[in-house]
């Protein structure tokens, strides 16, 4: 029995492993009835690395479908019946996520078939090297903390292995970062002077502190990885694998499509469901930009503009809840506020971020004049609802059970449980126990990337913490921005995009937060909105040049040119950078009376309006010069935290929206 996800087996096609894509030309007349069998539709969501997966095949097809499997069900179990300490259940999260990715990652694509032999025993060692410290955790503890030889060679291997995976699974900058912070405890921050000089540690104790101790390999962000990511990654596979993923597209374009640049709203509005499910701008993209793009350019939108439109919304995916993406739970466990909380107050932002990425396509179509889908290309409303109304139960489910005040672990292991309940009540959707298998394995494979690239954030936040670099780091911002919270939020927003290079955006948040958060609380900046400004600007690096992910495989589909497709991206998405000002000086999230939370969110959404009318040049008509500047004025006003510039900005639209009525 073929294990599957969508139309084609997993480990089959073209060597990712996992190949299910969105086909447009299935949706070229999408029917009015909900009978297409969703899960055709399901795109790949393996976290945030684009390495290929080796090619599964045979024998190790089903070893890998098991190891995922039995993956998946061990953090079920252990974080709902099953009590482990939490060193334990850190290390048996290595040892089977190290285990399943040397599988699926080989040493390099070109010599993928001649090095399996290696890679399994890579996979068993990650094993033993990891379940050594679950079997003689005791023992060390009995020689009061002072290691062996043993603990020392196993503590060594444990940390080569993570990072030869994590250069398997995302390249070489993290483990090349994580050995310059490692090597820069050791011995070269002692060549250094001033505040960056550190005297070293020796190798036994560095070894120590990373395998054995609570800010190690198997410290907090391991925790975060083997509870939050874990459970809501395996919660939006069983979605997406029920057929909720195509609901969702469908669902968009039947809201949206007859209106005037129908599939790019589309697109957004997709890409934002989407989005808050994969956790990944990049798998996003892929997934429903396969979808979207072609059907953006068909009715007449440059291949450049479709690019950036679904790269822009997929970025935005992320900042939606009510799942958002692995660096909203970090900040939960960081910061110790309650990721309901988090939830809560992101939704407004969220929101006003989509909204504007629409204001861009609305005035963008209207420029070019282009006209709605035809009536036969746009689902029936009624049938589509009725097609896919209980994909909504496991969402309230989930966000009930957070209400209710359940953990979000519990909360994401019954809203999984309840989406396997919630497909048999439509016949086309009904999940199998073969259905529930692929959701496992797909679910396990899709935490692999993830889960290593934050075991191995684990070296650099242990490092970060052992020696005192996040005091100096913040020590060092302070000095260069003063007293000033704008200047602070600029060398924050220049770190993010130069970090976002190299970095995932979950890894990017990671090192930020360490590093720059101090210096925001500091100078009188909230928790919450320190970390969530932080966090907005880690996304940055997906539609930002010269290194922009998201905008470069959307350029792959949409058949662009990659750089003019980021340029158009980081201009689509510029409420990526100005939203998380309104953070630090306004209250915004809920930081203040509720009738000014609501006056700056609507002054941030008729500003961004503005904005986008003055970027395209056309509002209801083409803007002169002269009226293009009153829009970009009227959108400083309107975004500047005083309510007397809302106040002369909105007059100042008002006025220019009337002068464009009379023409």
């Amino acid at each position: 029995m073929p294990l599957t996800t969508g139309r084609q087996p997993l480990g089959g096609g073209d060597g990712r492993g996992l190949t299910p894509v969105l086909n447009p030309n299935n949706y070229r007349n999408m029917p009015k009835s909900p009978e297409t069998r969703s899960r055709d539709v399901e795109p790949d969501f393996s976290g945030e690395a684009s390495t290929p997966h080796r090619v599964l095949a045979g024998p190790h097809r089903l070893i890998v479908v098991i190891a995922g499997v039995c993956l998946s069900l061990f953090h079920l179990w252990s974080n709902t019946l099953g009590v482990l300490p939490e060193l334990q259940r850190n290390a048996t999260h290595y040892a089977l996520i190290l285990f399943l990715g040397y599988l699926l990652y080989p040493i390099s694509k070109r010599h993928a078939a001649r090095t399996l032999a290696a890679d399994y025993i890579l996979a068993v060692l990650s094993l033993v090297a990891a379940l050594y410290l679950v079997f003689f955790e005791d023992a060390l503890h009995a020689r009061n903390e002072v290691p062996n030889t043993a603990d020392l060679i196993f503590a060594g291997l444990a940390i080569f292995l993570l990072l030869e995976i994590t250069r398997r699974t995302s390249g070489l900058f993290i483990p090349v970062l994580a050995l310059a912070f490692l090597t820069y405890a050791l011995f070269w921050g002692r060549y250094l002077s001033g505040v960056w000089a550190f005297p070293g540690v020796s190798v036994p104790r560095l070894l120590y502190r990373m395998y054995f101790a609570p800010d190690g390999i198997f410290g907090t962000i391991a925790t975060i990885s083997s509870t939050f990511v874990a459970l809501f990654v395996l919660f939006g596979a069983f979605l997406l694998r029920s057929g909720a993923g195509d609901f969702m597209i469908r669902l968009s374009l039947a809201l949206l499509g007859r209106t005037v640049g129908g599939p790019a709203k589309m697109a957004v509005f997709a890409s934002g469901m989407l989005g808050s499910i994969s956790g990944s701008a990049v798998a996003n993209t892929v997934g429903s930009g396969s979808l979207t793009i072609p059907m953006m350019k068909r009715t007449g939108f440059s291949p450049t503009f479709s690019g950036a439109v679904e790269a822009a919304a997929s970025t935005g995916g992320q900042l939606m809840p009510p799942i958002m993406g692995a660096g909203a739970f970090i900040m939960s466990q960081w910061t110790q506020i309650p990721y309901l909380t988090i939830v809560a107050v992101s939704f407004i932002p969220a929101l006003i971020y989509f909204l504007s990425v629409v204001f861009f396509v609305h005035f963008r179509a209207r420029k070019r004049g282009i006209a709605p889908l035809t009536a036969s290309e746009i689902p029936n409303i009624r049938d589509t609802v009725r097609g896919g109304w209980h994909f909504a139960i496991p969402i309230a489910v989930l966000v009930g059970t957070l209400i209710y005040g359940f953990t979000p672990t519990y909360a994401a292991a019954v809203g999984t449980s309840s989406i396997v309940v919630a497909s048999w009540l439509h016949k086309n959707t009904r999940m199998t126990l073969r259905d529930v298998v692929d959701a496992l394995a797909l679910g396990a494979q899709n935490m692999v990337a993830t889960g290593i690239i934050l075991l191995c954030a684990g070296i650099i936040v242990g490092i970060v913490l052992m020696v005192g670099i996040g005091i100096k780091f913040s020590l060092l911002i302070s000095a260069i921005a003063g007293s000033s919270v704008l200047i602070t939020v600029v060398l924050i927003a220049i770190a993010s995009l130069i970090l976002g290079m190299g970095l995932p955006v979950t890894a990017s948040y990671i090192v930020l937060a360490v590093l720059t958060a101090p210096a925001l609380t500091d100078l009188g900046v909230s928790l919450i909105a320190a970390h969530l400004l932080i966090f907005w600007y880690s996304q940055d690096a997906n539609v930002t040049p010269p290194v922009c992910l998201a905008a470069y495989s959307a350029a792959g589909i949409a058949g662009a040119n990659p750089l003019r497709t980021g340029v158009e991206s980081w201009r689509v998405a510029k409420a990526l950078y100005f939203i998380p000002l309104l953070f630090c000086y306004t209250p915004i999230l809920f930081e203040g009376e509720t009738w000014r939370v609501i006056e700056t969110a609507i002054a941030a959404l008729l500003g961004l309006l503005a904005f986008a009318a003055a970027s395209e040049g056309f509002h209801l008509r083409s803007l002169p010069v002269l009226h293009r500047v009153l829009f970009l004025t009227a959108a400083v006003l309107l975004l500047w935290p005083l309510w007397t510039c809302h106040a002369i900005g909105a007059a100042i639209l008002l006025v220019l929206t009337a002068v464009q009525k009379r023409g």
